[in-house]
């Protein structure tokens, strides 16, 4: 069980090696990135993780998630940007 201290930061288990630390630095900001749909700095924070655990089945998951999302908000772009540009001309040359 992890302990908070007073500035609400989990204190890190002594039993823990370097490795297992860095790994979980890395997919906790990860999680963080995630959470506010940064996509692309969590996936790069799954790639470092992997770093401390080559093949780690929990990352690799991870960052082919994070490549699915990325490709959907590309195609999403995509699909706005040109309806936008085009709401734009069309007002412009309307007025």
């Amino acid at each position: 069980m992890i302990k908070k201290t007073m500035s609400h930061h989990p204190e890190k288990p002594l039993n823990l090696t370097h490795d297992q630390l860095k790994y979980r630095e890395h997919t906790e900001r990860a999680a963080h990135f995630v959470k506010i749909d940064l996509f692309r700095s969590a996936r790069e924070e799954y790639k470092a993780a992997l770093q401390y655990q080559p093949g780690d089945a929990h990352c690799l998951e991870k960052i082919d998630t994070m490549n699915f999302n990325i490709a959907r908000d590309r195609k999403t772009v995509l699909i706005i940007v040109p309806f936008i540009v085009a709401l734009i001309v069309a007002v412009v040359f309307l007025s």
